[in-house]
């Protein structure tokens, strides 16, 4: 195929800014908060929020100061009053310091009131290791926010999701944690169409096999295609389910792929002990447990804190190499 007739591909961080002014465009009560993510302060450190206050106006996309818990409590605020407020978290280990924002008013405040008020509230943030930060700028924390009843914890692994993925995320009623990957905010995909959207809750199946069933989301989904096109020069057919939206994560598309397939692993790029990869297994083997070749297995990054050292960084990280070997490990 002619350069010409390829289709377009844009960034996944340019999937997220479209998605934004898309919501932005269709929505007059969508706003923006954040560190540093007007135009006159450089569109946030990774550039995501480029263009918005330009083409929206300060009033609808404002730098705040330095404070996640302001700015989280602003954007629970807001919401309850009508608004679809994106707040941006730098990055993913800066929510530790708003928990009491997110956990008790966020996650709750639907529940506490009978339903009379919702928190429409999206909170955008990036992590992943590889990027030499170290230990307090690189932590994957989705299953401490997948296991708050009332949140929403969504990471998508290519730009189309990314794009559908947020716009829904911020027409959704209910607090959504939306995680970015910073490695991967530079990795190219087809660009989505204008009215493209992902319901959340619902995964993908992007590779179909045979043997087993490779499970992940965001980071971990390179490393499972890389994994399956190694694996099929040993004959050994993967499926992959990219779950898109970890809580609720959907059971019926993983049950259903496990059933065929009757074996799984569960990928992901966050410490493998006490992860969202326990949950799946556990929920795999109290479903399908007489049909299983063997137990699941779980590949994820090493039981300690985030490396500076990029030698050790590397050796911290999970990895493709990783996953091969477990497969291989439950196959035989």
């Amino acid at each position: 195929m002619s350069d010409d007739k390829k289709p377009a591909e844009i960034m996944f961080a340019q999937a997220c800014n479209m998605a934004m002014a898309k919501a932005m465009e269709d929505d007059p009560k969508v706003i923006i908060m954040g560190e540093d993510i007007a135009d006159e302060q450089g569109g946030g450190v990774f550039k995501v929020t480029l263009g918005l206050s330009e083409r929206f106006g300060t009033d609808r996309v404002r730098s705040t100061p330095i404070s996640e818990q302001a700015i989280v409590g602003a954007a629970v605020g807001s919401a309850m009053v009508g608004y679809k407020p994106v707040a941006e978290i730098m990055l993913m280990n800066f929510i530790t310091v708003a928990m009491d924002q997110i956990v008790n008013h966020a996650a709750k405040l639907r529940f506490m009131s009978g339903g009379q008020t919702t928190v429409p509230l999206t909170i955008r943030t990036t992590t992943g290791a590889g990027t030499g930060l170290g230990g307090q700028h690189s932590d994957m924390l989705e299953a401490w926010l997948a296991h708050v009843p009332g949140l929403k914890v969504v990471a998508a692994s290519n730009p189309a999701d990314a794009y559908g993925l947020l716009y829904s995320s911020i027409m959704d009623p209910n607090p959504v944690i939306f995680i970015e990957n910073t490695p991967g905010y530079f990795v190219k995909g087809p660009a989505p169409a204008p009215d493209h959207s992902v319901p959340l809750g619902k995964a993908s199946v992007p590779r179909e096999g045979t043997d087993i069933t490779l499970i992940g989301y965001g980071s971990s989904i390179s490393r499972c295609h890389g994994a399956a096109d190694k694996l099929a020069e040993d004959g050994i057919s993967c499926e992959i389910v990219d779950l898109r939206t970890i809580a609720p994560f959907d059971e019926e598309t993983v049950l259903k792929s496990v059933a065929k397939t009757k074996a799984a692993v569960v990928v992901h790029e966050a410490v493998r002990n006490f992860g969202v990869g326990a949950e799946i297994s556990s929920r795999i083997h109290e479903e399908l447990f007489s049909d299983l070749k063997a137990p699941v297995g779980r590949v994820g990054s090493g039981y300690a804190p985030v490396p500076f050292s990029p030698t050790i960084e590397k050796a911290w990280m999970f990895s493709q190499d990783d996953v091969e070997r477990e497969v291989h490990k439950i196959l035989g």
